[in-house]
């Protein structure tokens, strides 16, 4: 199923990236990173980082290397351990 979902997914980052614009246009601008990540383009990079984290998160979930990342950082919150 993630060889379904992984392009879809790396698409819909790809077109975060680029079209910047038309989010904006549609869901509007985000107040706290206006504030707190400069002027006007606080909302603009959110978007981009936000496509770019979902690019590499993608990729990393199709190719099996999210699951041991997340335990090895997170996992002992969780009682989990790395194998």
């Amino acid at each position: 199923m993630k060889w379904l979902f992984g392009p879809l997914l790396i698409a819909f980052g790809v077109f975060m990236v680029i079209k910047t614009e038309w989010f904006i246009e549609n869901f509007g601008h985000n107040a706290w990173a206006e504030e707190n990540l400069g002027g006007s383009g606080g909302t603009r990079l959110v978007y981009k980082l936000s496509g770019i984290l979902l690019i590499f998160g993608t990729m990393m979930w199709v190719t099996g290397m999210l699951g041991p990342l997340v335990i090895s950082t997170i996992g002992s919150l969780f009682g989990l351990e790395p194998r």
